[in-house]
C-alpha cells in the first residue's frame, strides 16, 4: 500500500468505513474509469448500507446513479460480490429464481463488491454506467486503494 493511503488505512480499524478510505475508494474508481475511457457513478456504502462517498463522471448515465448505490448496498448488506449472484441462485428452484430479482435495492450482475479488513465487511463500492466487466474493474480500483486487495 503506498504512502498516499497510509492515512486512510489507519482509519480503517474501525468496524465500518471511514469518510476518508470512502473517498479514496471513489476517487480511485473514477480514475480506473477515466483509462479505460468510460464514464461512471461511483457509490460507497458503510458496513449497514448507508451512502458514504458518491461521485458521478459528467458524462454518466443519470439512471445508473441509484444503480450504483443499489450495487454497494447489495454487496454491503449481503457480503459478496454482486457478480455472485448467478452462482448463487444457480442451486435454487426457479420461483426463488425469478422473485428475488424482483427485491427492491436488490442488484444481481457485476459491479458492486463488498470492502473488507481482516475477514470484516466495513462498506462496499458501487460503480455502473459502463459495462459490467468495466464497472467490476472500477469498483475493484476502488477497493485497492483502501485496502490493498
Amino acid at each position: 500500500m503506498s504512502a498516499d493511503y497510509a492515512p486512510a488505512a489507519a482509519a480503517l480499524a474501525c468496524l465500518t468505513i471511514t469518510r476518508h478510505a470512502a473517498q479514496q475508494a471513489a476517487v480511485a474508481a473514477i480514475e480506473e474509469a477515466e483509462r479505460l475511457g468510460v464514464a461512471v457513478n461511483v457509490a460507497v456504502v458503510d458496513r449497514s448500507g448507508v451512502l458514504t462517498a458518491f461521485l458521478r463522471m459528467p458524462d454518466a448515465s443519470l439512471h445508473s446513479i441509484d444503480v450504483a448505490m443499489d450495487k454497494a448496498y447489495t454487496a454491503a448488506s449481503f457480503r459478496f460480490p454482486t457478480a455472485q449472484w448467478g452462482e448463487v441462485l444457480a442451486g435454487f428452484s426457479e420461483p426463488v429464481q425469478r422473485g428475488i430479482v424482483l427485491r427492491p435495492r436488490l442488484v444481481v450482475f457485476g459491479g458492486g463488491v463488498p470492502i473488507e479488513v481482516d475477514g470484516q465487511v466495513i462498506g462496499a463500492i458501487g460503480v455502473s454506467g459502463a459495462s459490467e466487466e468495466e464497472d467490476e474493474r472500477c469498483a475493484l480500483a476502488g477497493r485497492r486503494a483502501v485496502v490493498g486487495a
